[in-house]
């Protein structure tokens, strides 16, 4: 990504979030033209004070910005705690204290740890560097990644670089702003020309964005402008070099914009209406919103149901709510390129390929509500189960001391003692039903490839194998030693074993038909290991292959065909008689079109390979599949690696999170 001339950034952990980047800062090396929008509401944050009562302006040099506390609605001490920390900025950058601007993001109605913040200051600024990426971390909260966005335009034959960066994931609304974004650009522009090219980006991107229909204390967007790209001088965005100026920025603007609806709390689909056929301008923006807001919507859209009449019922109610008319004849609605309702009427289409098109990341819907000449588009998310969960647990935070670090507390014990009996109760009845048994679980090269799933996954063996589940794993995949390391971590007794290994594995003749060989299994050094109180992990990446004649083909090979992780750990499940198998997957389960299969039987999978309706990716891992529940495994499991603690979730669900083929 190429950044503008003359900005610098750092992001570093200060210690008020917990082993996290919390603290970031852009420089810009010379001043720089500056602009701001900000959130309108009555309680808002002493950062977004400071920087309202100097912007617009021609001097600004620095942003800092601080995560994991608001530093609004904590006291009379959150002003000059905010100016300390701007004067201690300054002081080591050696510019004037009204040239550093402040943002706070975060726990409302925390005490700030000002303390920690001025003196990492001179930490910050040592760590100063020419790429955005650890200043775009440290900012974030509730976000699950980083959002940047750039734009490169000639200005009269200069080359003009705009970057955006930003964070945004819950509590967005529109209302001046919904989010932290910094608008960074060499670009010559001056203050009152950015602040109106500024302003018209953010009503057209950010205000046109709802994640839950709550406005944040410390919305912040700003853009600084140092000049060095030394085009044209903009004085005025109504003249050429200053809409091609003011459309890039607006650009760069909704690009961010997108990125925080899409990765609005606990969001599985990001969701993009684009009405058209309004009275107004203002007419258009409103009822677009109006869709994007309504918590009935996104709960539909979160559940792939392709009812129409929510949407109806939104753009009613807000039509009411602005005083205008909506002529019924004129309302059209399509739901991912279907139409579903015409001329105020509904059409006819097939609801189950609907469904399955609602169950894709991005959500399209199109709308029109008459003939006239406003048209808007609004971006918003679906709403899951996640973000009640993600809200209720950011708000049980603990203050180690009044300088100490806001962290979320988990723990069963801050719970109500009646979800603690209701969760230990529901957990005794799966451990009772579970103990004793055997399961195999098969993993592959997502949980090989980070290290954070690889410790997971151990940490979900260890308490399977403490109340009484007898594990045993397979890799499929290169070989590795990160689950068996990551199992040691854990505190969990596991050896690797090779197909060599106590002659594990050989191989059986192949069938005329199969493209793949045939595993034998002798299971004796597994149940050596199992009777002595061993986890298995069986890496069946191979050195050497026994094959019916005695003979030893090439390594990793038998006949030139590789080796089947999938065959491999079916038919480890069946010489131990295991009572499941579980395969972890880079997809949620069997999908038929996209559409989650949760519970099918062996029957009804073989079935659906054949005629090819379930995805191509699980085809081949049917067959093994089905090998397993014809050798008297009761249950497969097929689940996505990519979630942490899924196998825990599968198992002591009932419903589970994936498919289950008994």
């Amino acid at each position: 990504m190429k950044t503008p001339l003359g900005f610098s950034y750092a992001g570093i952990a200060a210690g008020i979030k917990v082993k996290k980047r919390d603290l970031a800062l852009v420089f810009s090396s010379e001043p720089a033209a500056a602009a701001g929008c900000f959130t309108q509401s009555r309680t808002r944050s002493a950062s977004v004070d400071w920087c309202a009562l100097r912007l617009p302006s021609s001097n600004v040099r620095a942003i800092v910005t601080t995560s994991g506390n608001a530093n609004a609605m904590c006291g009379p001490d959150a002003s000059k705690h905010n100016e300390e920390v701007a004067s201690a900025v300054a002081r080591v950058l050696d510019v004037p204290v009204d040239a550093v601007l402040t943002c706070a993001t975060g726990v409302i109605g925390v005490p700030f740890p000002v303390e920690r913040v001025v003196s990492a200051t001179h930490k910050l600024v040592d760590a100063l560097e020419a790429e955005p990426a650890n200043a775009a971390q440290a900012i974030l909260t509730t976000d699950t990644t980083t959002k940047l966005a750039a734009r490169e335009i000639f200005l009269g034959g200069a080359r003009v670089r705009i970057l955006g960066i930003a964070k945004g994931s819950g509590m967005v609304h529109p209302n001046m702003a919904t989010v932290l974004g910094f608008l960074l650009t060499d670009a010559a522009v001056s203050p009152e020309a950015l602040d109106l090219a500024l302003r018209a980006a953010v009503d057209d991107t950010f205000n046109m964005v709802s994640v839950d229909r709550d406005t944040s204390t410390n919305d912040a967007v700003i853009a600084l402008a140092n000049g060095l790209a030394e085009n044209t001088h903009i004085e005025s965005i109504d003249k050429e070099q200053g809409k091609l100026f003011a459309a890039a920025l607006a650009d760069v603007c909704r690009d961010l914009a997108r990125a925080v609806a899409k990765d609005g709390e606990g969001a599985r689909k990001m969701i993009t209406v684009h009405l058209s056929g309004a009275a107004s301008r203002d007419a258009a923006r409103a009822l677009a919103r109006s869709v994007v807001e309504s918590n009935l919507v996104k709960a539909a859209l979160f559940g792939a149901d392709p009812g129409f009449g929510r949407v109806l019922a939104a753009l009613g109610a807000r039509a009411t709510a602005i005083g205008i008319a909506l002529a019924h004849e004129g309302i059209g609605v399509v739901l991912q390129g279907v139409r579903v309702f015409h001329e105020g009427r509904p059409v006819a289409f097939e609801a189950d390929a609907l469904r399955a098109r609602l169950r894709q990341d991005e959500i399209s819907v199109e709308i029109v509500v008459g003939s006239g000449d406003g048209e808007a588009t609004a971006w918003g998310c679906d709403l899951s189960y996640d973000y009640v969960r993600i809200n209720a647990d950011y708000a049980a935070v603990l203050v180690d001391s009044p300088g100490g670090p806001v962290h979320r507390d988990a723990r069963l014990d801050t719970k109500t003692p009646e979800l603690k009996t209701e969760v230990l109760v529901s957990a005794l009845r799966y451990i009772e039903r579970f103990s004793g048994t055997r399961a195999v679980v098969c993993y592959g090269p997502a949980t090989l490839g980070r290290r954070d799933l690889a410790f997971r996954l151990a940490e979900d063996v260890r308490l399977l194998a403490a109340v009484g589940l007898r594990p045993i794993l397979v890799q499929a995949g290169d070989p590795s030693e990160l689950v068996v390391s990551s199992l040691a971590r854990a505190g969990v007794r596991a050896v690797g074993l090779s197909g060599s290994d106590g002659n594990l594995l050989g191989m059986r003749p192949m069938a005329l038909d199969d493209d793949a060989p045939t595993v034998r299994v002798d299971p004796d050094v597994i149940e050596t290991l199992l009777a002595k109180g061993y986890i298995p992990v069986v890496m069946p990446s191979l050195t050497e292959l026994d094959t019916p004649d005695g003979r030893a083909q090439g390594k990793g090979s038998v006949r030139g065909l590789p080796v089947d992780a999938d065959a491999v750990a079916a038919e480890i499940a069946v010489a131990c008689s295991a009572r499941k198998l579980i395969f972890l997957c880079e997809a949620p389960g069997i999908l038929s079109e996209g559409l989650l299969v949760s519970e099918l039987s062996g029957e009804e999978l073989d079935r659906r390979a054949a005629d090819g309706s379930i995805d191509p990716s699980m085809r081949k891992r049917a067959r093994a599949v089905v090998r397993a529940l014809e050798g008297g495994v009761e249950t497969v499991h097929l689940i996505d690696e990519r979630v942490p603690h899924n196998v825990v979730a599968e198992l002591f669900t009932d419903n589970g999170v994936g498919t289950m083929v008994r």
